[in-house]
């Protein structure tokens, strides 16, 4: 047991930690379509188009605005309402930018960050109620880079292959503040084919965020994400620092369960018990945490270093054989070939998942990072954000540290 630090080794273009002192045997803890664009027509006023369909239309950000954000997204203001339809929108040398349209046609999302001390024209047609539509030009202006900004990483790599528990996870350093937390929710996109509802939970006082279905994800689904948070602005005068976009894959259904009254891990393939093992859990002075988490990263051979635990009984330096990251605590899955005598019968550990050598290496083999493992039994419950908790909780639970609502079945995708 002892105080840890995050591995950087598992961190896709992460460049934050965070740290929780938590009870573990590890070494360390670390803490949509494409919209095409409107023809302009003659200008009729400045930052209006001629309308002979439509009401009024004005376009946001305004004609003439200047210091907008890098985030900014296209809109529009309707007299009697409306939904955005089109967007074209320019740079300053005339290339066209890309970006896709809000599923509730409130604005349009630029697909990259704008470029800093740039100038842009947009020129966009809204639909009225009553299928009436008009068009407005806006030509802005974009802020120059700012030096206060927030630190941000995405834990997802593109082309890789995870399990079916894999949540998208962001972190932020600072946390986002809870007043700035929808704002940020709503520049925070994934997508998933085939298509799958999901929400996010805000966790550890707004410095990680997840994002899961209900269930597990199908086997075979495709992951797309993006953070899009380069040069939004928080309450706190810092700004997002860049985007993070990712594709991946969720393989085969691979879960393992522990019941500490058994001391036994069933594991399923597919859906069918594959094998079944003994395990030997933590004592009752550092329990192994009851919940459902998910391997955060493997290593096949490692160094536990707690010599810095207040607790003289809890220092020590070991060799580690095939351990797989359950906690930021410090909790593995791991051989233990000094527990195998009593592995099935009684719990030694501090706190990890001790199996013996031969079982630890044929899991190794077969696990991938988003594997989902459940213990049940044990002395105390997975404190949320101790790890990549977002199954550890209900799906009813989940869905209230949403910064935004979440309709029925899930919030889906933005797009």
């Amino acid at each position: 047991m002892g105080r840890f630090t995050r591995a950087g080794a598992i961190v896709g273009a992460l460049g934050l930690v965070a740290s929780l002192a938590l009870a573990g045997c590890g070494d360390d803890e670390e803490q949509p379509k494409f919209v095409g664009g409107a023809t302009p027509t003659v200008s009729t006023a400045p930052g209006q188009l001629a309308t002979p369909n439509g009401p009024p239309l004005s376009v946001v950000p305004a004609d003439g605005a200047t210091n907008r954000p890098v985030s900014a997204e296209i809109g529009a203001t309707l007299a009697g309402g409306g939904k955005v339809s089109a967007v074209t929108l320019t740079s300053a040398d005339g290339k066209q930018v890309e970006g896709r349209l809000r599923a509730d046609g409130s604005s349009w999302v630029p697909s990259a960050p704008l470029k800093y001390a740039t100038s842009y024209t947009a020129t966009v047609t809204a639909t009225a109620a009553d299928g009436s539509t008009s068009e407005g030009r806006s030509t802005f202006r974009t802020m120059a880079k700012p030096k206060s900004m927030i630190a941000s990483g995405l834990y997802l790599f593109d082309d890789k292959e995870y399990g079916v528990a894999m949540p998208v996870v962001v972190e932020f350093n600072p946390g986002i503040p809870e007043k700035d937390r929808a704002t940020v929710q709503r520049r925070m996109f994934v997508e998933t084919d085939p298509p799958q509802p999901g929400a996010w939970h805000w966790v550890d006082g707004g410095r990680q965020a997840f994002y899961r279905a209900p269930e597990y994800w199908k086997p075979g689904t495709t992951l797309s994400v993006r953070i899009g948070l380069a040069g939004i602005p928080l309450s706190n005068g810092r700004y997002g620092n860049v985007d993070r976009a990712a594709t991946a894959k969720i393989g085969r259904s691979f879960e393992m369960k522990v019941d500490n009254a058994t001391k036994r891990m069933t594991v399923y393939e597919g859906g069918q018990v594959v094998r079944t093992l003994p395990v030997s859990l933590g004592k009752k002075k550092t329990p192994s945490s009851s919940g459902t988490m998910v391997i955060m990263e493997k290593k096949e051979s490692t160094v536990f270093d707690t010599r810095d635990d207040p607790d003289p009984e809890n220092r020590y330096v070991t060799e580690i054989d095939f351990a797989q990251r359950l906690t930021w605590g410090g909790e593995y899955i791991h051989a233990a070939p000094w527990s195998e005598h009593v592995q099935g019968r009684r719990n030694v550990s501090h706190g990890c998942v001790n199996v013996s050598t031969a079982h630890a290496r044929w899991l190794f083999g077969k696990t991938r990072i988003g594997d989902p493992i459940t213990i049940t039994g044990t002395e105390r419950r997975v404190a949320a954000g101790n790890g990549w908790t977002a199954w550890s909780v209900s799906w009813s639970d989940f869905i209230k540290g949403s910064a935004l609502p979440v309709p029925s079945g899930g919030s889906g995708s933005p797009f």
